[in-house]
């Protein structure tokens, strides 16, 4: 679960990536395979900001004013913290292997994994606007623990023992 209550960066990114996603998914299903280009780049772009915390979205989302809520203050540029692995950093990059593995797919095997990019597509506005994904969930399940919401980050299983005196 993500906040909703406001727009951020990191939410907006979200919108736009199943957008593009959508459009692509759309246009390679209806006029020509090779639109799905853009879902292929759209996973390789959150695969970059999984591992560098650059994206190119977010960084015109900060120039024009968006707040973020999982960046680092580095001079005027917009990058998302890669401090740790945590949950939603990992969201990007099971996304980005994935679309880009889909989208590849849907143009050398078969145009039935464009189902599964407009699944994707739909999964990451239902994500932007309710705070709730299904991947999100199974990765907070295998133990992942979120910084949007701190809220439910887990809590230590064993109470800690008290100091000795």
């Amino acid at each position: 679960i993500v906040p909703t209550n406001t727009w951020y960066i990191e939410r907006a990114v979200w919108v736009i990536a199943g957008v593009v996603l959508g459009a692509a998914t759309l246009l390679a299903a209806f006029v020509d395979p090779r639109f799905i280009i853009f879902g292929a780049g759209t996973g390789l772009a959150s695969i970059v900001v999984g591992f560098t915390g650059f994206c190119i979205v977010g960084n015109t989302l900060h120039r024009l004013g968006m707040r973020h809520r999982l960046g680092e203050a580095r001079t005027d540029w917009y990058f998302m913290r890669t401090d740790s692995w945590y949950l939603e950093r990992r969201i990007y990059m099971t996304v980005g292997v994935n679309l880009t593995v889909a989208s590849i797919l849907s143009y050398v095997h078969s145009p039935w994994w464009l189902a599964f990019t407009g699944f994707v597509s739909v999964a990451m506005f239902w994500f932007a606007a309710t705070g709730f994904c299904i991947m999100a969930n199974f990765l907070y399940w295998i133990g992942a623990e979120p910084r949007l919401a701190p809220e439910y980050a887990r809590r230590p299983i064993v109470a800690p023992s008290p100091a000795p005196r």
